[in-house]
């Protein structure tokens, strides 16, 4: 008889990470199976719906054949309509051959690091930040060097920590603006210092610049727009927060043509090519009518600023005024809780599913994330909840 042996994984498997994210969405869905009222402030994705002429557009693409192989770097005319996105929004010219369609903003993270780091390679990233990156870094056998994001700098990465964590062995610097989770939002002198910094050094950047369109203030500014940084950058932007398409899972790369090359080669091998009518609805995303996205956006900013006042009324709490995205990064450390402590009595007592920021970093610890991608009914109630909360409870 044949032996039966446990599976034995790779020994990179215990590198990886995951996003607690689902994991809190999965328990609060079995606590509401069980009759528990729940308001969800925990998943970080748009809750309305895609807009009405791309789902048009992929119906349209459906009937019309597009359900093939299309060539793994995109098809053209998408390919055509980012480049021509990109360069009208950053000021700068893009060649449709530098951009990589992929299957959402987590594809083209992971094709970009794996095509570029090698064991050993150090990774600035900021912390607290999307645990992604981290995940993949140790993954890929390099070396994860964390940048704190300060409070009192309203969570924006400043050239002071970079320079203090640069070496030779720096490799690449990954930024995030508008941030997740904080809200943050690089303003533009930390750009430009930001460039004048890296303009005599080896290192990629690579902007996650996913938020751009979900701004409430003041205007988008990428590190790719800056003299000297359009060779050494790599802009990743996508569909799935500006158009609300998360379960579409389409996104792109714009980065040199030699690493276009490669990262194509990589796609291959990994999973051939998006979807062909999702590509097609894409090209629609960008070209077509902005006014469900200008809507949403407006809409966030309300639930914004309900949430802010909300939480500012929480005893113990305090937040800064996020800038983008949507969700709100309050600091918790008068109330005399830990971060996880916070997060598990509010979903499990109050009702109010929400995520420790330590989920994003050991220098989340004193802060929760709170997602208003939801009703400002229900985030108005969910500020309720918790203050009764914390008042029937209070530990400081």
């Amino acid at each position: 008889m044949k032996s039966i042996h446990a599976v034995r994984l790779a020994e990179r498997m215990s590198r990886l990470g995951t996003e607690s994210a689902f994991e809190v969405l999965a328990r609060a869905r079995q606590l509401e199976a069980r009759g528990k009222s729940i308001i969800h402030l925990e998943i970080g994705e748009p809750d309305f719906p895609t807009p009405a002429n791309i789902e048009t557009a992929a119906v349209r693409a459906l009937r019309d054949g597009y359900t093939h192989y299309t060539p793994a770097q995109g098809l053209p005319a998408l390919r055509e309509a980012v480049a021509a996105y990109v360069s009208r929004t950053r000021g700068v010219e893009v060649d449709p051959d530098e951009v990589l369609i992929g299957t959402g903003g987590k594809a083209i993270l992971y094709i970009v690091l794996t095509a570029l780091l090698e064991p050993g390679d150090e990774v600035i990233y900021p912390d607290p930040g999307y645990p992604i990156y981290e995940s993949m870094i140790r993954f890929l056998g390099a070396q994860a060097v964390p940048v704190r994001l300060r409070e009192e700098a309203e969570f924006a990465m400043t050239a002071e920590d970079i320079a203090a964590a640069l070496t030779p062995r720096t490799r690449m610097l990954i930024v995030n603006s508008p941030h997740n989770p904080t809200g943050g939002v690089l303003p533009r002198e930390e750009v430009r210092r930001l460039a004048q910094l890296l303009a005599d050094r080896d290192v990629i950047v690579f902007s996650d610049e996913i938020y751009s369109r979900i701004l409430f203030e003041g205007e988008h500014h990428s590190l790719f727009s800056e003299p000297g940084m359009r060779e050494c950058t790599v802009l990743m932007d996508g569909y799935s927060k500006t158009y609300a398409m998360t379960g579409w899972r389409l996104g792109f790369g714009v980065m040199p043509k030699e690493l276009a090359r490669a990262a194509t080669q990589l796609t291959i091998n990994v999973n051939s090519c998006a979807a062909a009518f999702t590509q097609m609805a894409g090209i629609e995303a960008l070209r077509g009518d902005q006014s469900a996205v200008d809507a949403m956006v407006a809409e966030f900013r309300r639930r914004r600023d309900a949430c802010l006042a909300g939480l500012r009324s929480i005893p113990g709490f305090r937040c800064q005024q996020p800038h983008g995205a949507f969700y709100m990064f309050p600091n918790i450390e008068a109330t005399g809780y830990r971060s996880r402590e916070l997060q598990e009595a509010l979903l499990n007592e109050a009702g109010v599913a929400v995520l420790s920021g330590t989920a994003f970093g050991p220098n989340g610890e004193g802060f929760l994330r709170l997602s208003v991608a939801n009703s400002l009914e229900n985030i108005e109630a969910a500020m309720t909840r918790i203050r009764n909360w914390m008042l029937a409870h209070p530990r400081a």
